[in-house]
C-alpha cells in the first residue's frame, strides 16, 4: 500500500473531514480492518488566515513547500493539499519535491465530467472564487464552463467560511444564503455546484 502524504490545518476542520472520507473509502474498496497508510502534516491556520488576508502568498508558499519536504521525507509516496484555496500555491508545492503532487481540481473536474455536467458552479474562499488557479484549470484543462455567484454571492460565500464554518459553526440562516446562491448559480445555467471550501 502506497502512502499518502496530506498537508492539512487549513482548517483543522476539514483535515478532519479528509482524513475520515480517506479512511472510509479504502475501508469500503478492501474491507476487513483496512484504512489508508497516511502521513498528515499539520500547519497552523492562524498562520495562513493572517497572510492571506494581508496577500502573503510567497511566504505561504514557503510554508506549503516545507510542510510537503517534510512529508516526502516521512515516506510519502504521494502529497495531497487538504483545501482548495492553497492550491494557488501548487509550483511551489510541485517544486520542493520529487513525488507526485494530486491537485484537487485534476480530481474533481473528472468526477464532474463522469456525471456528464459540463456547466458548474463554484462555491469557495474569494480567493478560489476570484482568483484563475482552480476555475481557469477546469476550463483550459477540461474544457468545463465555471459559474460563479455574484459580487454579493461571493462575499456571503466568503465570509461563512472565515467567520463559521472553519471554526466549526454550521448556521441555518448561512445554509439558507448557500442554498439561494446555488440557487442563482443554477438559473444561470449550473448543472451542479462545486463546494470548494470547507
Amino acid at each position: 500500500m502506497k502512502t499518502i502524504g496530506i498537508i492539512g490545518g487549513m482548517s483543522w476542520e476539514s483535515s478532519a473531514e479528509y482524513y475520515r472520507i480517506i479512511n472510509e473509502t479504502v475501508k469500503a474498496r478492501l474491507g476487513g480492518y483496512h484504512n489508508a497508510q497516511s502521513l498528515m502534516f499539520t500547519v497552523n491556520f492562524h498562520d495562513i488566515e493572517t497572510r492571506q488576508m494581508s496577500g502573503a502568498w510567497d511566504e505561504m508558499g514557503t510554508m506549503m513547500a516545507d510542510a510537503a519536504s517534510r512529508l516526502q521525507a516521512g515516506g510519502a509516496d504521494c502529497v495531497v493539499l487538504a483545501t482548495n484555496t492553497m492550491h494557488k500555491l501548487t509550483a511551489h508545492i510541485e517544486a520542493a519535491i520529487e513525488i507526485p503532487f494530486i491537485h484537487i481540481a485534476d480530481a474533481t473536474a473528472e468526477r464532474v465530467q463522469a456525471t456528464g455536467i459540463q456547466h458548474i458552479g463554484l462555491l469557495g474562499t474569494r480567493f478560489t472564487m476570484e482568483d484563475d488557479f482552480y476555475a481557469g484549470r477546469l476550463r483550459e484543462n477540461f474544457g468545463l464552463d465555471v459559474i460563479m455567484p455574484d459580487d454579493n454571492g461571493r462575499k456571503i460565500v466568503h465570509d461563512v467560511i472565515y467567520d463559521e464554518l472553519v471554526l466549526g459553526t454550521v448556521n441555518e440562516p448561512s445554509r439558507r444564503q448557500y442554498i439561494e446562491i446555488i440557487g442563482q448559480m443554477a438559473a444561470q445555467g449550473a448543472e451542479g455546484v462545486i463546494l470548494g471550501c470547507t
